[in-house]
């Protein structure tokens, strides 16, 4: 994506084709200025996102890694305690099993930090029978899962009994969907192709028979001709060489570099708008500026459909960018307030997350009540699974 200096942008309007009181604009012409609006609107999208990234994006990271720290310390905590508890507290054999099963939990959440009281304890908590009973309790979850992965996608799990954990069957159930998914639009896809192929195939075989040169190969050439055209135009005007003043002459040599740059990338909104730009400096001495003629139109129009396309993806790829860092979705359609809540709401969220974890904390220093807590955790893992 091109960006080009506010000295020198104005806005995407100005460029567009006007209708005279005398005469409609044509289908060209229209769709023209279409294609103009829409990379307005795209590069407006981008910037506005960019700057909206920019003002909330570091305070939040930061946020999200001070609350997910203090989450970490509290799992920790409890971790130790638990573990403990465990070696001293009065414990059923149920609630052993349950306190076992809650400080595997925990480890498997402090794995990756390395910690050396964490990793101290790991051994301890996989037994063969710990294992086992872990191995089953997956079990269990993953035929659940199994059951509601395959109603929504109206047929049978391929190869289920690979799957041992509710992790393996969602990602087996994700996968199989997304095969679905590729499947149908490779048909349509094919469809379409052969569809296009076949139409060109008829263009050409009749372009063949006239001796004529297909349309949209004569319109490709008048649009890499037009942007020459333009792009010669401006390097008579603004060369740097011919000009006796030291100010003008830097001026123009910045002017000229940014002529290169968009010539290098067949960006033609930003050639015309310096075009404009040299234009209402140095007016031509006849009154007003013709009209580009249709085909000419119909052939820029494909340099800018090509705009549209590359900035339509520069936009989908810092959405998909910003809503993996920031861990929430982000578009650029949504308004800034919109947006920020969203992150507000995650903030909380993880505040509340940490918060939880140390109000578990002081409230299970009684035996008592850390054996109710127990079965709330308890409870609460096999409604999550369900």
């Amino acid at each position: 994506m091109s960006e080009t200096p506010s000295h020198i942008a104005p806005s995407l309007s100005s460029l567009m084709v006007q209708a005279s009181a005398q005469e409609k604009l044509s289908p060209a012409q229209q769709r023209f200025n279409d294609l103009l609006a829409q990379i307005e609107r795209l590069s407006g999208q981008i910037q506005r996102l960019e700057a909206w990234s920019d003002k909330h994006r570091y305070a939040h990271i930061q946020a999200l890694r001070e609350s997910v720290q203090q989450s970490q310390v509290h799992r920790k905590s409890l971790l130790l305690f638990v573990h403990e508890r465990l070696q001293n507290a009065d414990f059923t054999d149920r609630q052993h099993r349950m306190a076992r099963g809650l400080v595997r939990g925990l480890i498997a959440h402090l794995a990756a930090t390395k910690d050396p009281q964490v990793q101290a304890l790991v051994d301890l908590y996989t037994s063969e029978e710990d294992e086992q009973e872990a191995a089953e309790e997956q079990a269990e979850a993953a035929q659940r899962l199994r059951e509601r992965i395959e109603e929504a996608l109206g047929q049978p799990i391929e190869k289920p009994g690979q799957y041992q954990t509710p992790e393996e069957m969602m990602a087996a159930g994700m996968r199989q969907w997304q095969r679905q998914q590729q499947a149908d639009e490779e048909r349509k896809a094919a469809k379409r192709a052969a569809r296009k192929a076949q139409k060109q195939e008829q263009k050409k075989s009749a372009a063949a028979e006239k001796g004529e040169v297909p349309i949209a190969q004569m319109r490709e050439l008048d649009a890499k001709s037009a942007i020459r055209t333009i792009f010669r135009q401006l390097a008579s005007s603004l060369h740097p060489d011919r000009e006796p003043d030291e100010q003008e002459r830097l001026r123009k040599t910045g002017l000229m570099s940014e002529v290169n740059a968009a010539y290098e990338k067949n960006d033609l909104t930003t050639l015309l708008r310096l075009q404009m730009q040299v234009t209402q400096l140095n007016p031509p001495n006849k009154a007003g500026t013709p009209r580009m003629a249709d085909d000419q139109l119909i052939a820029m129009s494909l340099l800018l459909k090509e705009q549209v396309a590359a900035l339509a993806d520069d936009l989908d790829q810092l959405e998909n960018r910003l809503s993996s860092e920031l861990c929430v979705p982000v578009r650029a359609d949504a308004d800034e307030a919109t947006l920020s809540q969203s992150l507000q709401r995650i903030q909380a969220d993880q505040r509340h997350s940490a918060d939880s974890l140390a109000a578990d904390l002081r409230r299970i220093q009684s035996d008592a009540e850390l054996k109710r807590w127990l079965k709330e955790q308890w409870q609460l893992a096999k409604a999550t699974s369900a």
